[in-house]
This record gives C-alpha cells, structure tokens and sequence, in this order.
C-alpha cells in the first residue's frame, strides 16, 4: 500500500516505535517518517507507506511551527523535563518584558544545539554520549525565526509559538528566551510541532502527493508510451527546459526528473499516487 499523511505522535513515545506501531495498525512492512520528533515531544510526523517514503525530500516540511512552554529557573541537561536537577526560584516579571523577550527571538539566531540531540560527532549520537556522561561538544548552527509570539504567560512558566526553519531546536529557543529574560537557566515542560510547512493533522487522512510537492510540474509533450514505460526523455520534447526538478504526471502515477547539463534524468519514476 503507498501512503502519504500526517500523524500525530503522543508525548512518551519514540519516533520509530511509534512508527511501529503504525505498520501494525495499517498491516504496512515499508514505512518510514520525516522529521523526528523526540519522546518528550508530540505533534505532526509526516508518514510515508511503500513507495511514497522515497518522497519526503519533495515535500513542501518548512517552516515548522511549534508552541511551547518553558520553565523559568528549571535546570536540566536535556532541555526539557526529562533531566531536571532542580529548579531556581525566579522573581515574577512584568508580563510586557517576556512579551518584548518572546518578540526578540526573530530573525536569524546562532547558537549551540541542545547535547541531548541527534546530532553526530564521530559516527555516535550526541544523546546517547550524553546519556553516557561523556563531554559533549558541539558546533555553533544558525537558525531563522521567522515568527515568534506570546500565549501566556503564569509565572514561572511562559508559553510560546514559533515559526522557525528546518533544523532548529527549539529546546535552546526556551534557554536563549530564558537567558533574555534574566535567568540563568530555563527547560521545557511541553513541546508540541503544530505543522510541518503545508502539512497538519487531519485524522491519518491520505495526502494528494500531487498537491504536496515543493517542485514545479512539468509536461512531457513527446510519445507517452516513453513516460509510461520509463524510457529515455528528450529534453525537446519537455515544456520546461530550464535545470531544476520537475514532476511529471502519467495518470495514476507520477515521475520525478531532474534536468541537469540538457540532459533529463529519472530521480523517482512511477510513483502511484494511491
């Protein structure tokens, strides 16, 4: 069975667990998932069955929007709730100084990645060297924040909504908010990703792949037994000759090519849209 669709991971769960237990509630062996969320975090996970996991590169994933609560004066090493040692008393602030705070965060920001996070540093996940209680060093990587806003604000816990680019870890948005605001330190106690680009949750309903692609189509104006059949495509006969990626409609199925060098390639050929 090929499917594309949002899901929504409850908080506790992993990422590829809770993958699992999709494939046994859709009897589906092939599946895969876009954008991982951590166990502490719920919200969209896009779900691609059989062919159309080849497909997630294509898809239409930023920005990402998430909303948040952090906790002032929480010290954890995660970020987040999972670790806390303990938790410093923080003064109550004007309502107005958090809102300016929250404002701040927008625009380009550099800073450094939470150590419990997927990322690598010598072929081992910085978690699991944290986990370990190894030293964890990693790179400064830069963000946009192209959107940032108050919902509420009952001391010491401030809930925000982000609208940010791929790749951003909003765990170390709360500690940059925290900071800003005067204290030392700062963790998440909710964290919830409310859409990936044009994607959000509508009940595991099956998504128009022809509808979702970030690519622009293309038309194939020669023989369509060559489409059809995968053979090769001349760039004369394409409507649009310009390098990029294109995707092609053959009916009940879609193929993606790139054309590079005025030549045309197949990236992805024949993916039935159901």
């Amino acid at each position: 069975m090929n499917r594309l669709f949002v899901a929504y991971k409850p908080s506790g769960i992993g990422s590829n667990l809770f993958l699992s237990k999709l494939k046994r509630k859709y009897s589906n062996k092939k599946a895969g998932f876009s954008g991982t969320l951590d166990p502490f975090a719920k919200g969209v996970l896009l779900i691609g069955f059989g062919s159309h996991t080849k497909l997630f590169r294509f898809l239409d994933k930023t920005p990402k929007i998430y909303r948040a609560t952090l906790w002032l004066g929480a010290v954890s090493q995660s970020l987040d709730t999972e670790s806390i040692t303990h938790v410093e008393i923080i003064k109550e602030l004007p309502q107005a100084i958090i809102e300016e705070a929250v404002q701040s965060l927008e625009g380009e920001l550099e800073y450094e990645p939470p150590i419990f996070s997927a990322k690598k540093i010598n072929g081992e996940r910085a978690y699991d060297l944290a986990r370990a209680g190894k030293e964890v060093v990693l790179n400064k990587i830069n963000s946009t924040i192209y959107e940032s806003k108050l919902l509420n604000y009952s001391h010491p816990f401030v809930t925000f909504e982000a609208t940010v680019s791929e790749g951003t870890y909003i765990r170390s948005l709360g500690l940059i908010l925290a900071k800003r605001v005067g204290a030392l330190h700062g963790s998440l106690s909710a964290l919830e990703r409310l859409s990936e680009g044009v994607f959000k949750y509508d009940g595991e309903e099956p998504l128009d792949i022809k509808k979702s692609l970030n690519i622009p189509q293309n038309y194939y104006l020669g023989d369509s037994d060559n489409l059809k059949y995968g053979r090769v495509l001349a760039l004369s006969d394409l409507q649009i000759k310009d390098e990029d990626y294109y995707w092609l409609d053959n009916g009940e199925n879609i193929s993606i090519i790139k054309i590079e060098n005025e030549e045309v390639k197949y990236e992805l050929g024949r993916i039935y849209t159901c």
